[in-house]
């Protein structure tokens, strides 16, 4: 099926089928030094730590199984996501592909900071924050539906020019659940669902990318 879209290009054709049936498996990033700390991360960008690159190997070896049937590896663009993708790259002989459309809730001034530290001074917007009402926007950074559009844009990306495939995100808490809204992942835990299920889970988030050029949906990771 080919669509019109603005300034003479064609949208790209797709199999509407194939496309809600691609299917993600969702990694949480291993222990960063931030975690360690309790410190709140968003677009921060500190290192794993030592446990985390030990969890990152161990991801690696529970995930070899599936080398040879993921076809993509994808990851947010900070540092802790990459170091897990590294690890877990080498077991399925993939390259990794990193995309800042897949970082972690962005958390602005309180980026660093311990919730005890949060708490002390902007108890009330920590308060809204935690209720999950989903367009508080903590810190000054960004709210929750922002996030869910964002990484939702993305993944609709990759199923539209990756469609049927076994594609393999390596990204942040904040990213899963945004997706998934009942996940509750630890470091390098990891949860499996097609598009459909994301759409499914999040019936509320409309994000069409199929009318766009191939050039466009492209930029979306």
């Amino acid at each position: 099926m080919s669509m019109s879209a603005p300034n003479g290009f064609q949208a790209m054709s797709y199999d509407a089928a194939a496309v809600t049936a691609t299917r993600f498996t969702l990694v949480r990033h291993a222990q960063s030094l931030w975690n360690a700390a309790e410190r709140w991360q968003g677009h921060g960008d500190p290192p794993l730590s030592e446990l985390g690159f030990e969890q990152a190997r161990q991801c690696a070896e529970r995930l070899a199984e599936l080398r040879g049937r993921i076809d993509r590896l994808v990851c947010s663009d900070l540092l802790r996501t990459r170091q897990t993708a590294e690890a877990i790259a080498q077991a399925l002989a993939l390259e990794v592909r990193p995309t800042p459309k897949l970082r972690e809730l962005h958390i602005g001034r309180w980026t660093g900071m311990t919730r005890a530290q949060i708490q002390a001074q902007e108890p009330e917007l920590l308060a809204a924050f935690d209720s999950g009402e989903p367009n508080v926007r903590p810190g000054g950074g960004e709210t929750r539906l922002e996030i869910r559009t964002r990484v939702r844009g993305a993944v609709e990306g990759l199923a539209v020019t990756h469609p049927g495939s076994h594609i393999l995100l390596v990204v942040h808490a904040g990213v899963i659940k945004a997706l998934v809204p009942d996940a509750n992942p630890g470091n390098t835990d990891s949860v499996d669902i097609t598009l459909e299920g994301i759409r499914e889970a999040r019936p509320n988030i409309r994000v069409d990318v199929t009318h766009l050029p191939r050039q466009e949906i492209e930029t979306l990771y």
